[in-house]
């Protein structure tokens, strides 16, 4: 099936906008709508839990070892601005560990990365040029559209105190969904065509999956509806032009040369 399905989507959106639900949704699908989608055996990269074990290990240095912080204050706030830049860099480096350790990995996988970024760390714009090669020669991108006020019903009535580390059930604070994500960037930065994002050298195909009306709560059947004409829309775009180069151009913001992945000594 991989040749008739997407190597990789990419999610991105409004926190609680949807994006795991369809994640969950298509990883528990059954073949025939998964193949209708034009998604194979998914491989999720999501880098949420990355940055809930910065949380984690900032919580054991600071209130069990009495040492500072690594990543964030003691509101939960990155320290520097551009450890948002490192979470995308990581999942390159994830996905190119894939690649390394199975050369067939994309005949029967769509790998599909998530993340949400809000313009108050440098939103889309500043988010995609940390993407690797690897990862914008291959992909497609969903956007999933909700206004800031969707955001935060969903985002209040997912939380569950006993799992904060949970994909489905983690949530954000009213001021912390306020400050890092209240404005977001995604028109902006995809204004310049309806059909293709160019990042650095690369046109990346999208869509925008609107989901204001939130068919990703309990509503399996719609929910299937929108993925199917969405998704295969994308794979019009995706079909009769592919993410090719357009020019050496590189953006500012993720000037470093991409660099081979190589193993870690153990014996120092």
């Amino acid at each position: 099936m991989g040749k008739d399905a997407f190597d990789i989507l990419i999610l991105t959106g409004r926190p609680a906008s949807g994006k795991s639900e369809i994640i969950d949704f298509l990883m528990h699908a059954p073949s025939d709508i998964r193949r209708a989608c034009r998604v194979a055996d998914i491989d999720a990269i999501d880098d949420f839990p990355m940055l809930w074990t910065w949380f984690e290990e900032d919580d054991i240095l600071s209130q069990q070892m009495g040492q500072p912080r690594l990543h964030t204050d003691a509101d939960g706030y990155f320290k520097h601005p551009y450890l948002w830049h490192l979470l995308i860099e990581r999942l390159g480096l994830e996905y190119g560990k894939r690649l390394r350790d199975n050369p067939t990995y994309h005949d029967h996988t769509t790998t599909i990365i998530e993340f949400s970024r809000g313009s108050s760390h440098g939103g889309y714009t500043e988010a995609f040029p940390h993407l690797s090669d690897d990862i914008l020669r291959r992909a497609a991108v969903v956007y999933v559209r909700v206004p800031f006020e969707e955001s935060r019903r969903k985002n209040r009535r997912r939380f569950n105190p006993e799992k904060p580390d949970s994909i489905l059930e983690h949530s954000l604070s009213d001021e912390k969904l306020i400050r890092e994500y209240r404005d977001d960037d995604w028109a902006t930065f995809s204004a310049a065509d309806p059909r293709f994002l160019t990042v650095r050298s690369f046109r990346v195909p999208y869509v925008i999956f609107e989901n204001e009306d939130d068919v990703t709560t309990d509503k399996p059947e719609l929910l299937r509806a929108r993925l199917e004409a969405r998704l295969g829309r994308l794979w019009e775009i995706h079909s009769t032009a592919r993410a090719e180069p357009v020019g050496p151009v590189r953006h500012p913001a993720c000037s470093t040369p991409q660099v081979p992945i190589v193993p870690i000594r153990r014996d120092l």
